[in-house]
């Protein structure tokens, strides 16, 4: 095809997927002589059907030189500062940095963190670096502040954790969703329309928020529960199940176990008191009962908030608990499910960068897991280092136990809890080299800043929200003076005396990768760079051992009709090719979990008998206001790449307090004065953004931003005792006009 008025042909787009959240929307990418490369649209890709929110419309702007890194950085003992220099000056160093750590200390004092937007391949060779080459366990990533606590209930419950265990098409056809924690609206903009199309197909949505979000207002029911009650809610909720005769007996007898006890927990949680507890109107919560037990099926979905308290895993495990007692898990259009919030949020936990676990999802503790792993890296099981500090545990050792840390595409000075202590602790230690796409407010702080390419410039797989195993691919060069991180750790490996064994090629990587997970939770060994080209992603689990030939099904294949009846199962629009007479099918990948068993040794999920319990940190005379945090619809997490984008900050320039009216009465503060917000742990200042659209009880700051207004200088770092998540989502604060030394800060 040509362009109009040009008889240059029009290059066929690189088809893709976005940089940014688990939605792993797909686009295409074309070569563009004043952008560097064009986003177009990809309406084949199922999930966002050529829908993109605006940081993916913009996400090339920051390939731009202008705003990245483009050669590696050194501090010079001269200077102090951070200057241009050679890879090989910048390589030595990190080298030397790393092996002169571990003489003086061993390996342990030396800490590799990762980032939950590394590709499949990337997280997969940084865990396997930092076993092998250093021979640490100080090993973990940001999505640890992620999805940790979901992982975890998930774990429990069901046997096996995958973010969804159903594809979000089957959103729309259920019929009622109980929303937890999520504001879909501004956090995936394109997987609104699976909302928006259940209430069309007469469904009906409950959304559990602090604050009227723009998700909330196109809630039937908005729960508006104070911050940190989640676990009181859901408890709540099964009381009423149970008192009003919802359970389904049936399938708690015949495919759960542990119902006794969490009955009777759930019992002990009566509605007057949960309403006392949560601040929810004993109405609201009969009507949500009733919302959600009505149709046959029903799902509820849980994201940060509920997840990202030190009891996450237990306010988890309520939300499952509610879903088994009503039948609604391991059936189709019914379960629960966890909106994974990082681009590789799911994939990136699976293979390796988290303290706990191998590739494969397996466990670290696990001997046949460290004995089959270590067979695919050709050492002895014995030689692999055992569990080490979870993410905020390592940051905080930082310039103690642990001398030097290795991090790459992830920027803590923002998106950590406690950040003032953790930015100390980043500057105390002896060896600090950072990987990054920009110079974020961490790698400011490096001895070495290793300029890496970005995901229009490399090729990789990512794994979705879903469980969709997915292709970004390369659409153009890296610019000179930029590497891979592929690439970086396979020169690193070789100063270090690994000459072997750290391929760059990202496909030579994932075939390793796949013989690693063969035969794990997470199993990958079945999926290939041409089957996930050719069939817009494979889901996980999918073994490379074909389906026997007269099964030609899977046993939780959810290529079953999900309006068909539990354990059906039939091909669906993009499973493989049927083979031919007499040739074993390829296993065509599982879309939906559970449809005839749980993961779990006998089959049945597992009900957890949980019990409210405060906050870590509870509202006082002195602190008297909670705090919650979470993102705008303009900035991506740290904020490090989106707020170098001109259009995204014109959207959403700089942090703010979202304050009551009432609370600002009684302030005397106006719409966009300068308002301090106060912690046990410091004090954060930005321009007040009144709404009745939040609790009077509560205050609300986004954490994109650095700075005076960094959100994070106040969170609480509480970890849940089970996932080592911390208490992000609410502590105890006050709020007071700004002083006119806070406004001279920073």
């Amino acid at each position: 095809m040509l362009a109009p008025n040009s008889a240059t042909p029009t290059p066929t787009p690189t088809q893709t997927h976005c940089p940014y959240c688990a939605l792993q929307c797909g686009m295409g990418l074309r070569p563009d002589p004043v952008s560097i490369v064009e986003v177009v649209e990809r309406p084949d890709f199922p999930v966002n059907r050529g829908a993109l929110c605006g940081k993916g419309r913009t996400a090339p702007a920051v390939l731009s030189s202008q705003v990245r890194l483009t050669g590696p950085l050194v501090r010079t003992h001269a200077t102090g500062r951070l200057e241009p220099a050679a890879w090989e000056e910048a390589l030595a160093r990190i080298a030397e940095g790393l092996t002169g750590t571990r003489q003086l200390y061993g390996p342990d004092a030396v800490g590799v963190f990762g980032g939950g937007g590394l590709t499949n391949e990337k997280a997969y060779t940084l865990g396997k670096f930092a076993r092998l080459v250093l021979g640490t366990s100080q090993i973990d990533y940001n999505g640890r502040f992620c999805m940790s606590s979901a992982a975890a209930a998930h774990g429990k419950a069901f046997g096996l954790d995958r973010g969804l265990p159903f594809p979000l098409e089957d959103i729309p056809r259920t019929g009622c969703v109980i929303l937890v924690g999520s504001n879909l609206a501004e956090t995936m903009p394109p997987a609104l329309r699976y909302l928006t199309e259940l209430k069309e197909n007469g469904g009906t949505l409950i959304v559990i928020d602090p604050r009227r979000t723009r998700t909330a207002e196109q809630a039937d029911l908005h729960l508006a529960p104070r911050p940190g009650t989640d676990l009181a809610l859901a408890l709540g909720m099964l009381h009423l199940v149970i008192a009003e005769g919802r359970t389904d007996e049936e399938f708690i007898r015949e495919r759960t176990s542990g119902w006794d006890e969490a009955r009777a927990t759930a019992m002990a949680h009566w509605p007057e008191l949960v309403e006392r507890i949560t601040g929810v109107p004993l109405p609201q919560l009969r009507e949500a009962v009733r919302m959600f037990c009505a149709p046959e099926a029903a799902m509820v979905l849980t994201a940060r908030g509920p997840e990202q308290q030190s009891k996450g895993t237990d306010t988890v495990g309520a939300w499952i608990n509610l879903c088994l007692a009503t039948g609604r898990a391991g059936r189709p259009l019914s379960g629960y499910g966890c909106l994974t919030g990082q681009g590789n949020g799911q994939g990136g936990r699976e293979h390796g960068q988290k303290a706990d676990q191998l590739p494969g999802y397996r466990k670290l503790t696990d001997p046949a897991a460290r004995a089959h792993v270590a067979e695919v890296w050709g050492v002895d099981p014995d030689t692999l280092p055992g569990p080490g500090r979870s993410a905020y545990e390592l940051l905080d050792a930082l310039g103690g136990e642990v001398k030097a840390l290795l991090l790459m595409g992830s920027n803590p000075v923002v998106s950590a809890p406690r950040a003032a202590h953790i930015e100390e602790r980043l500057r105390s230690l002896d060896f600090l080299a950072v990987a990054d796409v920009v110079l974020s407010e961490t790698a400011a702080l490096a001895d070495v800043v290793l300029p890496v390419t970005q995901w229009a410039e490399e090729t990789g797989t990512t794994t979705s929200l879903e469980g969709r195993v997915l292709l970004r691919r390369q659409a153009i060069p890296a610019p000179p003076g930029v590497r891979t991180d592929l690439e970086v750790l396979h020169a690193l490996a070789g100063r270090l005396g690994w000459e072997k064994g750290f391929p760059t090629d990202p496909e030579e990587v994932f075939e390793e990768l796949r013989r690693a997970s063969a035969g794990g939770p997470a199993d990958y060994s079945g999926i290939t760079y041409r089957r996930i080209a050719d069939e817009d992603g494979v889901f996980w689990p999918c073994p490379e051992t074909p389906l026997p030939l007269e099964a030609g099904t899977h046993a939780d294949d959810a290529h079953a009709d999900p309006s068909s009846d539990a354990g059906a199962a039939g091909p669906a629009p993009d499973a493989p090719a049927p083979a031919a007479a007499g040739v074993p099918a390829p296993h065509p990948g599982t879309p939906r979990l559970f449809l005839d068993g749980f993961a779990t040794d006998d089959g049945r999920a597992r009900f957890t008998a949980v019990g409210h319990r405060p906050a870590a940190e509870e509202t006082d005379a002195e602190y008297p206001l909670l705090l919650t945090t979470g993102r705008v619809v303009a900035q991506y997490q740290s904020g490090a790449q989106t707020r170098r984008v001109a259009e995204l900050n014109a959207a959403a320039p700089g942090p703010f307090v979202e304050l009551h009216p009432r609370l600002a009465d009684r302030m005397g503060v106006a719409e966009g004065d300068p308002v301090a917000v106060v912690s046990r742990r410091g004090r954060a200042v930005a321009p007040a953004r009144i709404t009745g659209t939040i609790r009077p009880d509560t205050v609300f700051m986004p954490f994109h931003w650095p700075g005076e207004g960094r959100a994070n200088t106040l969170t609480n770092p509480a970890l849940d005792p089970t996932s080592r998540m911390p208490e992000f989502k609410v502590c105890a604060v006050r709020v007071e006009p700004a002083k006119d030394e806070d406004r001279d800060r920073g």
